[in-house]
């Protein structure tokens, strides 16, 4: 690997400018600021975090208030999904997932599939009727997309108040911005890690992370502000560093986006840490259901031997970027009619 690395520096910040704010309690949910932590308190020794327990916890208080809101107003929020072709077995399964978890809570879902060929402009006038449709309150597009398709255009294309995912140039921007300018939401997988730690009363103020991955700095680098925003000490690991190894080995807060199958091994891990790891892949495997099994970053059997907690590779931070997706649309319904 060559040499890059982007570090962040900054000062403890204060509690009221934590993005922990978009969290289920800054949602108005009837449990009290401390219940997820309450709730996980026999857990909190745990070398593995419960992720499943969290986001099923969560998804209880979306439920909860999304009840109470259409008692109180007569609204449901509603998800859209766009979906461009149906070759791909995965991006089908990620669909299904969705509606399946907006079933469960009371959200409305509705599927848009378009046919393989379409061109980007015919999928920016279909994003642009559902900007319109006022029974839309998170409209959002399963990716990868055909490989003729700018998704940075499609993005553009979603308005900011209905980009639950997150993914709008303005609110990515926003996440890299002095504190107060805040972004209408953040990216759902960076925000649900940031979630665990604080449910998991993993310090941060002070503290050294590693990001591992950028993803197109629609996910890795989301992770770095938001970790910076907390106060730590931040640097990014991509394929240029020269050393990721020697970075990794001295961070207290690893969280890895990277996508590749047992990248970090025990050499990289500092005893103690606390390891977040996002990047699992599906890999077939015709002896599992739906024939693939999920791979993480790191590697499981020698890293739970250090780290102080960590996330599993089956059921990792899925469930808890779905739980986060779910949140940020119940968010945009409640801004769209000012409901408390």
């Amino acid at each position: 690997m060559s040499s890059s690395i982007i570090q962040f520096h900054s000062s403890p910040l204060t509690d009221t400018v934590r993005l922990s704010r978009h969290s289920p309690c800054f949602l108005g949910l009837r449990s009290s600021p401390s219940s997820h932590v309450a709730a996980m308190a026999t857990k909190a020794c745990a070398k593995v975090i419960d992720v499943k327990a969290v986001a099923m916890q969560i998804r209880q208080d979306i439920k909860a208030e999304i009840y109470r809101m259409k008692e109180a107003v007569g609204v449901t929020p509603g998800l859209a999904v766009i979906l461009v072709g149906d070759r791909n077995p995965i991006e089908n399964y990620i669909v299904r997932d969705k509606k399946r978890a907006c079933e469960t809570v009371g959200i409305n879902f509705l599927e848009v599939r378009l046919p393989e060929d379409s061109t980007e402009n015919e999928i920016l006038k279909h994003i642009s009727l559902l900007n319109d449709d006022p029974s839309v309150h998170g409209n959002v597009f399963q990716i990868p997309l055909s490989r003729h398709m700018k998704k940075e255009n499609l993005w553009k294309g979603v308005r900011i108040d209905k980009d639950v995912e997150g993914f709008h140039p303005f609110n990515i921007a926003r996440l890299g911005t002095p504190i107060g300018e805040e972004p209408r939401f953040v990216p759902c997988t960076p925000l649900g890690c940031i979630e665990l730690l604080h449910i998991y009363n993993v310090p941060i103020s002070g503290k050294r992370a590693v990001v591992i991955g950028r993803r197109n700095d629609f996910v890795g680098l989301p992770a770095a502000h938001l970790l910076q925003r907390e106060g730590a000490r931040v640097s990014v690991v991509d394929s240029k560093t020269s050393n990721p190894e020697e970075l990794t080995r001295q961070a207290d807060i690893v969280i890895s986006f990277a996508g590749r199958p047992n990248l970090v091994r025990r050499s990289w891990i500092k005893d103690g840490a606390v390891i977040i790891d996002a990047g699992a892949s599906l890999a077939k495997d015709p002896n599992r259901p739906g024939g693939f099994r999920w791979v993480g970053d790191v590697c499981y059997e020698e890293a739970i031997k250090l780290a102080s907690a960590m996330t599993p590779i089956h059921g990792g931070v899925g469930p808890m970027a779905m739980a986060m997706l779910l949140q940020n649309t119940l968010l945009s319904a409640k801004r769209m009619h000012n409901f408390e």
